[in-house]
C-alpha cells in the first residue's frame, strides 16, 4: 500500500502544478509552512488540494487493484453494470478499476468523525471537499470496451469499468475551484452538529450541494511573499498571455537563456532511438521584484 499512497501523492502534486502553472498561486506547497497555513486557514486553494488529494487516492488505489499491485488486498472489479443500449452486443469482462474497494479503504483511511457527531466547522468543510474528490472520480468512472470478431469485425464487445485519465479529473476539479462558494456555519442547537450554509450572492444562504467545492476564508492575491506563498517575484511568465496578471502590475524583465534538448532523432530497427543534443537561445520573461 505504501507504493500506492506515494503514487497518489505524486499524481496529485503533478496535476496541481499543471492546473495552476499560469496563475499567481502555482501550487507552491513545497514549503511546509505555506502548505500548513493554506490548510489551517481554509482558503479556496486548500479546498482544491483536499479534493484533488482524495481523488488521487481513490484513483491510485482503484488502479492498483486492477494492475495487481495490491493483489493481497483486492483484485479487478468484475461487477456488472446495467446498460440499456445494445446489451446483446457486449458482455462484462476484462479487468475493471476497483472503485468499490477504493472507497471502502478511504472511509477508514481518512478517519473523519461520523457526520452526526462532528461540530467542528473546519473538519466539516474539509470532509465536504474530500468527498467531492471521490465523487468526481466516480463521475469519471466509465465503460470501456474491446472489440472481438474475425478480420476486425466487431461482432461482440468485452466491457469493463475504468477511470478516465487523471487530467480529466483535474480539469473537472479546477472548474469546481473556479466556481467555489464561501460558506459559514449554523450550529444546530439541538444536535450540536455543523450546518454549512453558503455566504455568497450566488449561493443565497442555502446549504451547498455535494457537487460544489466550498471554502471558509477568502484568499490573498498571492502577489507578495507571505505565510501562504513565496509570491510572484522572479516568476517566469508569458509576455503575451500571463505576465500582466502574474506580475501583479510590477512589470517583467527579459532574459536570454540557453535550452538544451534532444534533436535530430533517428530510429534504428529494432528498437533503438539515437538523438543529438542541441542547444538554442530563447528569450524568457521574469516578473520584477
Amino acid at each position: 500500500m505504501g507504493r500506492t499512497l506515494t503514487e497518489a501523492l505524486v499524481l496529485s502534486f503533478e496535476e496541481c502544478k499543471k492546473q495552476f502553472e499560469h496563475e499567481r498561486w502555482n501550487c507552491s506547497i513545497n514549503h511546509q509552512a505555506h502548505r500548513l497555513n493554506l490548510i489551517r486557514n481554509g482558503l479556496k486553494e486548500s479546498s482544491f488540494l483536499f479534493a484533488l488529494s482524495s481523488a488521487a487516492l481513490t484513483t491510485s488505489i482503484a488502479r492498483s487493484c486492477s494492475s495487481g499491485i495490491l493483489n493481497e488486498s483486492c483484485s479487478c472489479d468484475t461487477s456488472s453494470f446495467s446498460d440499456e443500449v445494445n446489451e446483446a452486443t457486449w458482455r462484462w469482462g476484462g479487468c475493471g478499476d476497483n472503485m468499490k474497494f477504493s472507497q471502502m479503504f478511504l472511509k477508514s483511511f481518512l478517519r473523519y468523525p461520523p457526520r452526526h457527531t462532528s461540530s467542528d466547522f473546519p473538519t466539516a468543510v474539509d470532509r465536504h471537499n474530500s468527498d467531492l474528490g471521490i465523487r468526481t472520480v466516480k463521475k469519471n468512472y466509465v465503460k470501456k470496451c474491446k472489440c472481438h470478431g474475425v478480420s476486425g469485425a466487431c461482432e461482440t464487445n468485452t466491457c469493463w469499468k475504468q477511470i478516465k485519465p487523471f487530467k480529466d479529473i483535474g480539469n473537472d476539479l479546477k472548474m469546481k475551484y473556479e466556481r467555489a462558494l464561501k460558506v459559514s456555519t449554523d450550529n444546530a442547537a439541538n444536535s450540536g452538529s455543523v450546518e454549512l450554509v453558503t455566504s455568497s450572492k450566488r449561493g443565497g444562504g442555502a446549504a451547498p450541494s455535494k457537487g460544489q467545492m466550498i471554502f471558509r476564508n477568502k484568499s490573498p492575491d498571492f502577489c507578495s511573499r507571505d505565510q501562504y506563498s513565496p509570491g510572484t517575484a522572479a516568476r517566469e511568465c508569458n509576455r503575451t498571455a500571463t505576465c500582466d496578471s502574474i506580475c501583479c502590475g510590477r512589470g517583467y524583465n527579459i532574459r536570454e537563456v540557453t535550452l538544451t534538448e534532444k534533436c535530430r532523432c533517428t530510429f534504428e530497427w529494432c528498437c533503438v532511438v539515437h538523438c543529438h543534443i542541441c542547444t538554442r537561445n530563447v528569450e524568457v520573461a521574469f516578473c520584477q521584484d
